[in-house]
């Protein structure tokens, strides 16, 4: 398995834990937003080995996109959704090929 679909899965994964009404909230906010931060990060290095993995990239831009509004009611809450369900669909494709290879 490549790096970069291992790290689809783990960003996935946070996104859609993030995506739980009120307790991804409050993971949020109780980290002081860093929990933003850290997953902006983690986006920002998926991004990277997937463009090195010539793999498809679009959840974690969205991911990128995700991180910088996540911190406002509502709207964070749908962006972590979306992001989960891109990420992971994404990683179910990368390991589809990942297995071909």
């Amino acid at each position: 398995m490549k790096l970069s679909t291992l790290l689809k899965w783990v960003t996935g994964g946070c996104e859609a834990l993030l995506a739980i009404p009120f307790i991804g909230g409050l993971f949020v906010v109780g980290s002081g937003w860093n929990a933003l931060l850290f997953m902006f990060v983690a986006h920002l290095i998926t991004l990277i080995f997937a463009v090195r993995d010539k793999r498809t990239y679009a959840g974690s831009v969205l991911g990128l996109i995700t991180s910088a509004l996540g911190w406002i009611p509502v709207l964070g809450w749908i962006l972590h959704s979306v992001t989960a369900i891109f990420l992971l669909i994404d990683a179910g494709r990368s390991t589809a090929l990942d297995k071909k290879a």
